[in-house]
């Protein structure tokens, strides 16, 4: 167990194995102290932040886990050169109101012959679950270990994942977890760009340039306030505005029921329009909700 001192002579700690984590929340929960928990993979940034600030809010302690999950990723994504600083990382988790980190290694959550899949069947079939054919089967699988090693009452998640936070709630309903999933809004930068630890791969050119996912959803939700509800017409108006930008290359635009998160053919209830784009090489999501 290793003990980062910061200023005021506070500390937070920082483990690496379950047995670790174990120990510190059977020690809390007979204090009687609720837990939170604030699933990562690292390079933390404001929208982390916001999420380990209100996890701190509503509950006695805050667990972070910082952990690259290598079965999120499939063949030629970027596994490899994922951003990490677990020193920046845990300067950050402090200031915010954490208490413990979990920064394990893969040989500690996944065992060689580990053979337990974890599947939420139609919500990852569509948006990104599409385009990427493991990651939800591979979140899911990391996120059910991580409520079994911290049992935390509450667990926070961003709504930039918009499918993510779907998929988790799923999960958590069909498999009886007995802990409230929040999501929580989107963080953004000054000129909209969504938080991502993945904006640290933009050059200057491609930072400039990936400002106009923000500007295309704008552009829709505008439209829906006038009273726009036809699907065909707000997405030829997304992708318009982002085919102006040379450096862009539409992976989809999708306009989706919120809760099922099938395709709809009129906006009639609540819909979640969401879009995925890669400035370069780097693949960025954004998205928001609308209810008529």
């Amino acid at each position: 167990m290793e003990t980062i001192v910061l200023k005021r002579h506070d500390s937070i700690k920082r483990v690496k194995t379950v047995g670790e984590v174990r120990k510190q929340i059977k020690k809390w929960k007979r204090e009687g102290f609720t837990i939170g928990l604030v699933p990562t993979m690292g390079f933390l940034h404001e929208g982390h932040e916001s999420l380990i600030k209100r996890a701190a809010e509503e509950n006695d302690k805050v667990v972070v886990s910082v952990f690259v999950n290598p079965t999120q990723f499939g063949e030629n994504e970027d596994l490899g050169s994922y951003p990490r600083d677990i020193k920046r990382d845990e300067v950050l988790c402090k200031k915010a109101g954490a208490n413990l980190i979990f920064n394990p290694e893969p040989s500690e959550m996944y065992y060689k012959d580990a053979s337990t899949v974890v599947n939420v069947n139609g919500l990852t079939e569509g948006l990104c679950g599409a385009r990427r054919p493991v990651h939800f089967g591979g979140v899911c699988l990391v996120v059910s270990k991580l409520f079994n090693i911290v049992t935390p009452d509450r667990a926070y998640f961003g709504e930039k994942d918009a499918q993510q936070l779907a998929v988790i709630k799923k999960m958590v309903k069909d498999l009886n977890f007995d802990i409230e999933i929040v999501g929580c809004p989107i963080v953004r930068e000054f000129d909209g760009l969504a938080k991502s630890s993945r904006n640290t791969y933009l050059s200057f050119e491609e930072r400039k340039a990936a400002s106009i996912l923000n500007e295309s959803l704008i552009l829709a939700k505008k439209a829906l306030n006038l009273g726009e509800r036809n699907v065909g017409r707000i997405k030829d108006m997304i992708n318009e505005k982002l085919s102006s930008e040379i450096l862009t290359r539409i992976d989809y635009i999708e306009i989706v029921d919120s809760l099922s998160l099938e395709p709809v053919q009129s906006i009639s209830s609540s819909i979640l329009v969401a879009i995925a784009v890669y400035i370069g090489r780097t693949r960025l999501i954004d998205n928001f909700t609308f209810k008529v």
